[in-house]
């Protein structure tokens, strides 16, 4: 795991940004860590060493900058060359609020726990454990930098169930206390005669939203993504914001996330390279890590741009595109259930039509929800719709089946979104009546952020690797699409922008 060490040296030295989040500089004679952007004075070579993610470095006894904040950087690249197995524990680590045991992390995983420390041993060099209190450490730190929530919130926030065991963990990774940390940053933030007074109302507090920032590898493009939202948003749930500048563009929905309802606001910070999510909502606090890992999947933030342009550039025709669109990244899916119903709704027609009849669906099955600024619909969860019909929403008697096949088998655990491999999915998908390939891989695709789906009888693609004349088959769409792996979603992605810039480049002719 550790990294090229002369790579590393050029790369600090230079402050270049392409190496951000990709490995941390420890300085011996300090004991602190940084990012390779650290605006303090590089270290000599002989008094530091490198650590490929954070939590190594913290679990070595190196303590993180408050200068350049390791919290702050974008997703570790690292941890997304970790074998299939430790990369599905990891994300089901993070998909919950507190601390799973090894045995029940194991048994979700279908291994055995002597297995998967094994596994962790080899290809992170951490303990579970270690990994899971070093990254909720890390998002605490964020949490008393950027927000105003009290400390005991901050600890149930970051998933500790003990505010006495939240303080150990945080001074031992830290060297000082979660309350001087706040008092440092409050200090910093705000300007002398301007500073809050300690005896600010704790309602006060929590009425007003909270604001968190998530980084990113540039480049991002962040009009394309949010445009690709704009064409599909959900009507009363989701909703996407233009702006006078296509980088001011915000995306707005309601949620409905471990019994915590609210409303979610996401902006873009080019200069800082993050994005600010606003959360509004009354106790939303408790479920901010799993939040914020649900969005770094929808808006694909730990993917690394360089390394997939540098992969599919080779062909052609997605070359062309990569030229106007260098940052593109994935388009997710805030909930796979949500993504998975409205992928069967646009089987067959048009994303307009299957974006309207997704939007009756919220409308008949789902509850209303007052949002700041107005009433928003919460989508329904798949036991709501247990006895729904689906009949009066606009689909026909077979599709309206299929609709209830499905949410029968995701209530039976026949359907599994936590973190399956690509062809077991697909084969869950395939196997119930009325859902086929297509259905499948863009499921797995936009709902389950899959780099390597590729839905080959899409309509779109077929024509975009077509002689112009003639659509291609489903059948060369894959042959094409070999040397794309494992980024095929992404070459699927390129080849629908690819039309619309035929299309933009005809209206302007």
């Amino acid at each position: 795991m550790r990294p090229d060490s002369e790579i590393c040296h050029s790369a600090r030295l230079a402050r270049d940004r392409r190496f951000d989040g990709r490995f941390y500089t420890a300085v011996k004679t300090t004991g602190i860590f940084c990012r390779p952007i650290c605006p303090a004075r590089p270290p000599l070579e002989k008094n530091v060493e490198y650590f490929a993610t954070a939590a190594e470095a913290a679990v070595a006894g190196y303590r993180p900058c408050l200068r350049c904040r390791p919290d702050a950087a974008p997703g570790s690249a690292a941890w997304g060359l970790v074998s299939t197995t430790v990369q599905r524990a990891l994300n089901l680590m993070r998909a919950e609020r507190e601390a799973q045991s090894i045995e029940r992390l194991a048994e979700r995983l279908g291994i055995t726990s002597r297995y998967l420390r094994k596994l962790f041993a080899e290809h992170v060099g951490l303990s579970p454990l270690q990994v899971w209190q070093t990254e909720r450490a890390l998002f605490a730190f964020s949490l008393l930098r950027d927000t105003r929530l009290p400390v005991g919130d901050i600890a149930f926030a970051a998933g500790f169930s003990s505010l006495r065991r939240f303080n150990a963990v945080f001074k031992e990774l830290y060297q000082r206390t979660p309350t001087a940390v706040r008092r440092e940053s409050r200090v910093r933030r705000e300007p002398e005669g301007r500073r809050e007074s300690a005896k600010t109302k704790l309602e006060d507090v929590r009425a007003k939203p909270i604001q968190i920032y998530l980084s990113y590898r540039p480049p991002f493009d962040w009009p394309a993504l949010l445009a690709f939202f704009a064409a599909r948003t959900l009507p009363g749930v989701e909703q996407v914001i233009a702006g006078e500048d296509p980088e001011q563009g915000e995306y707005l929905r309601s949620f409905q996330l471990l019994g915590q309802r609210g409303v979610l606001r996401v902006a873009h910070e080019p200069e800082r390279g993050r994005l600010r999510v606003s959360v509004f909502g009354e106790g939303c606090g408790a479920i901010l890590y799993p939040l914020r890992e649900k969005l770094r999947r929808q808006f694909d933030l730990d993917a690394d741009s360089d390394e997939i342009r540098g992969h599919l550039q080779a062909d052609p025709l997605l070359s062309a595109v990569l030229k106007v669109s260098p940052g593109v990244r994935l388009p997710g899916a805030w909930d796979p259930f949500e993504y998975t119903l409205r992928a069967i709704l646009g089987q067959q027609i048009s994303v307009a039509a299957a974006t309207t009849i997704a939007g009756r669906v919220a409308s008949r099955y789902g509850e209303t929800f007052a949002g700041p600024e107005g009433e928003l619909l919460l989508f329904p969860t798949a036991e709501q719709l247990r006895n729904a019909d689906f009949s009066e929403i606009g689909v026909t008697r077979t599709r309206a089946q299929t609709l209830r096949t499905f949410v029968a088998a995701t209530l039976n655990g026949e359907i599994d979104f936590d973190e399956p491999d690509l062809e077991s999915f697909c084969a869950q998908m395939t196997a119930l009546p009325g859902i086929g390939d297509w259905t499948a891989h863009y499921t797995a695709m936009r709902g389950l952020s899959m780099p390597d789906a590729f839905p080959a009888s899409d309509l779109g693609i077929l024509i975009a690797l077509g002689d112009g004349e003639r659509k291609a088959t489903a059948k060369q769409a894959l042959l094409r699409a070999e040397s794309w792996r494992p980024w095929r979603a992404y070459g699927a992605l390129l080849l629908w922008q690819s039309l619309k810039l035929k299309s933009d480049k005809g209206a302007s002719t």
